[in-house]
């Protein structure tokens, strides 16, 4: 019998080394699926937030310590240098919230800048609006309905830009001539044009979002234990729930808005729409031109489709600038295809000399160099150099500068 138990130990060993590993193996799944299911748990962009501050920013220029120098340039007022995105290290979202914050404050800068500077008024839209409906607004300038030769119509592209803005970023990181349409403008009126300066990206009233009530506790089923110790077991459980989410969730929440459409402006396209059916159309210029960027392209090629008549009686030239249409997905007609190859040009970024013919996939208007690669700085850089020029067959007399290096047959624009 000795000998039998003597024989077996090794064996018995041996299954007990397996049995404790195997307890082992099982000891370290279950760790590793504790860890998985923790780490499921945590929000890596809410655990970035942590000790995040709270989102509260100036409300003027002069608050943020930046203004903007006689060359049009933001800059600091104590340091003198420019705008620094990076305010804070590690803490990008609360950085763009501040961009955002600084961008809003810009925005009624230029607004300020097209009433003061360039004596531009507010037409508010819809033009029946009721006193409790958002409403949007375009500038006009004093002669934009009365001038009976010629009126300049600028169409923003999509984004955070309003009225007079070509690029935000520009205006922040180059300077006001760069950014605005305000360089446009005042070089329009100059040429005695009328000028409208639409605002497609205002198409909506963003609100607060009323508190949702919090619901009531569903009926649970009775339990023996006493009363005392089911709310002590409660309050413990309760604690180490705010502890976890406390330590690995940032506390601070964003402001939860809703969106109300403004009234036949609810986007780009509607926007030009309406413009053109009340302002435009009635107009007493007899010869209209078009700038548009990017967006506002896609926006003025719809407008041809829905208003293809009356644009081709009005519309003499149309200057686009990395247009964004598409003829084909807009599904634009022959008769308006052949119209923009004869009255539109779309200065694209492009490394070729200036106004170089670029070859177009689209039976659309021709395709020239505008000399960048930034997409952003097509429509703007422009107006420091020689201006802009529209030239059209046989209206030699409606020019907006001195100077045109080349002339393609319909319209001349300049950078």
């Amino acid at each position: 019998m000795l000998s039998y138990l003597c024989a077996a130990t090794p064996a018995l060993y041996i299954l007990w080394i397996a049995m404790a590993a195997q307890a082992a193996g099982q000891e370290d799944r279950e760790k590793t699926t504790a860890l998985k299911d923790l780490l499921s748990r945590i929000d890596l962009d809410e655990l970035m937030k942590k000790d995040e501050p709270p989102f509260t920013f100036p409300k003027t220029l002069e608050e943020f310590e930046y203004a903007f120098n006689e060359h049009g340039q933001l800059r600091h007022t104590k340091t003198g240098e420019p705008f620094v995105f990076n305010a804070r290290e590690d803490l990008h979202r609360w950085n763009q919230k501040r961009y955002e914050a600084l961008g809003e404050i810009i925005t009624q800068y230029v607004y300020e800048l097209l009433e003061k500077k360039c004596n531009m008024t507010k037409a508010f839209l819809p033009v029946d609006s009721t006193e409790d409906e958002p409403t949007s607004f375009i500038y006009l300038s004093p002669d934009a309905l009365s001038n009976p030769s010629k009126l300049l119509v600028l169409i923003q592209g999509s984004g955070v830009v309003r009225a007079g803005q070509w690029a935000r970023r520009l205006i922040i990181n180059q300077d006001l001539d760069s950014g605005t349409q305000i360089p446009f403008i005042n070089r329009a009126m100059e040429d005695g044009y009328g000028v409208m300066v639409l605002n497609p990206n205002e198409n909506y009233l963003e609100v607060e979002k009323p508190a949702k009530s919090s619901p009531l506790p569903s009926p649970t089923e009775p339990s023996d234990e006493p009363a005392e110790k089911r709310e002590r077991k409660d309050d413990k459980e309760g604690k180490k729930k705010r502890e976890f989410y406390e330590k690995y969730r940032n506390p601070q929440k964003e402001t939860e808005t809703e969106r109300i459409p403004i009234r036949e402006n609810g986007s780009s396209e509607e926007h030009v729409l309406y413009v053109w059916d009340h302002f435009v159309s009635k107009a007493a210029a007899k010869n209209v031109f078009i700038m548009a960027h990017s967006y506002g392209g896609l926006s003025f090629v719809e407008l041809m489709n829905q208003r293809e008549m009356q644009v081709k009686n009005r519309v003499c030239a149309v200057a686009l600038t990395d247009s964004a249409h598409n003829i084909w997905l807009q599904e634009t007609s022959k008769g308006t295809q052949d119209w923009m190859q004869q009255h539109c040009y779309n200065w694209v970024s492009s490394a070729e000399p200036l106004d170089t013919p670029l070859e177009s996939m689209l039976p659309d208007c021709p395709r020239v160099s505008a000399v960048t690669a930034a997409s952003q700085k097509t429509a703007t850089f422009q107006p420091r150099y020689l201006g802009l020029r529209f030239e059209t067959a046989g209206l030699p007399d409606i020019v907006l500068t001195q100077t045109c290096l080349t002339q393609p047959p319909s319209v001349c624009m300049h950078y």
